[in-house]
């Protein structure tokens, strides 16, 4: 490779391909890699992300005279005591609703064979009948087919324990993972700006910068939105007297996050409990106005306040997103959708206003291109990597 300066960028592009090849194959092994290591990197992207979450409130505990480890470890322990409390307030609720749950299917069964099934025109072969001695008999009439069925699961499972040791392995390294990441947030992006060539670091750091507010804002205003929906469906289906309010309220809460779909989860779950419940067509009315409500209070108070417009993408492109971050990269790609989609907005209206100067754009046009504002110089050198 040549060793000889660059004294511009016009100097630079003047170097021929075969020059920096040897740096292409090194950046398309490392895609390779990350893409054959996909399967292992739950625990990292995870952590990496509560790591950047957690940045923010380290950096104000070290301002308090706090060293950056002592302030993880303060973060991590109040983290784990708001945890543990909320698991043991409502474990116990989500336990009693949880056998309210069962104590009430038989009453559903019969519901459905006696109410539901017929309104919609379906009738059971004769015989059949969906109520504990009819079930027996069921049971006992298929046997030999429910015992082989249970033996193929059985071996399903016993093949999936590798899969499962691995997961329970992943999610107890996650905080692991976080704490390592989050001591050293500030020297890994140090390191990151070591690494990006002198040239491109006004440019990168303006692009970060922009993604850094908008994904920030973002994630704190979504989880404060998903926080305040599960609070309100919670007890407003309690109020209008549903036993099963506070688990439709928590999955409402959790799915908020895909636009329309927890209130579209939420009002099937709360319509059938309801029904089953009540038996009384007349006490939807109620869950019709629980969640007409949610929908104004999330449409127009609750998104507008907490998040507003940090994306700029149209639902129907935020539906995508997640949809193609779970066939790509799996539960964890749905997770990490909208941050991505995020800093892909970004990136796209940097993208847009570099397309609109550009001479292919403007090509046949009567006004001559507008140019092109110079970058900032870099302000300081880039610190060297870490050692």
């Amino acid at each position: 490779m040549s060793t000889e300066p660059v004294d511009s960028a016009e100097d630079y592009m003047r170097f021929h391909l075969r020059e920096h090849w040897p740096w292409l194959v090194v950046g398309a092994a490392l895609l390779l890699l990350l893409f054959l290591l996909g399967p292992i990197l739950m625990p990292f992207i995870v952590g990496a992300a509560l790591a950047y979450v957690g940045d923010p409130v380290v950096d104000r505990l070290q301002r308090l005279r706090l060293s950056r480890t002592a302030a993880v470890c303060v973060v991590f322990v109040v983290l784990s005591l708001a945890g543990l409390a909320a698991l043991l307030l409502l474990a116990p609720m989500v336990y009693h609703q949880f056998l309210a749950l069962l104590r009430n299917i038989p009453d559903w069964l019969v519901w459905l064979q006696e109410q539901a099934l017929p309104r919609l025109g379906i009738a059971l072969p004769a015989g059949v009948e969906l109520d504990a001695e009819g079930l027996k008999a069921i049971i006992t009439q298929h046997w030999s087919e429910a015992g082989g069925f249970a033996q193929a699961a059985w071996e399903r499972v016993s093949q999936s324990g590798k899969l499962l040791l691995v997961t329970v392995a992943n999610l107890l390294l996650i905080p692991v993972v976080s704490f390592y990441l989050l001591r050293d947030w500030d020297d890994l992006v140090s390191w990151i700006r070591g690494m990006i060539p002198p040239r491109y670091l006004p440019r990168v750091g303006q692009l970060a910068g922009e993604a850094d507010e908008v994904l920030g804002a973002f994630i704190r205003g979504q989880l404060s939105v998903m926080a305040a929906l599960a609070v309100y469906y919670a007890v407003a289906l309690w109020i209008a007297g549903l036993d099963l309010a506070l688990v439709v309220g928590i999955i409402v809460g959790l799915i908020s996050f895909i636009p329309y779909l927890g209130s579209i989860v939420g009002v099937l779950i709360a319509v059938i409990a309801m029904l089953v419940q009540t038996q009384d067509p007349t006490s939807l009315i109620w869950i019709a106005v629980v969640f007409g409500v949610g929908q104004f209070l999330e449409g127009n108070v609750l998104t507008p306040l907490l998040v507003g417009d940090r994306i700029g993408l149209h639902p129907v492109a935020v539906i995508f997103a997640i949809m193609a971050g779970g066939q790509l990269f799996g539960f964890v790609g749905v997770l990490v959708a909208l941050p991505a989609a995020a800093v892909l907005a970004v990136l796209m209206r940097h993208t847009k206003q570099q397309w609109l100067l550009s001479p292919l754009y403007l090509a046949g046009t009567a006004q001559p291109a507008p140019p092109v504002p110079a970058a900032p110089p870099a302000s300081e050198e880039p610190p060297g990597p870490l050692p």
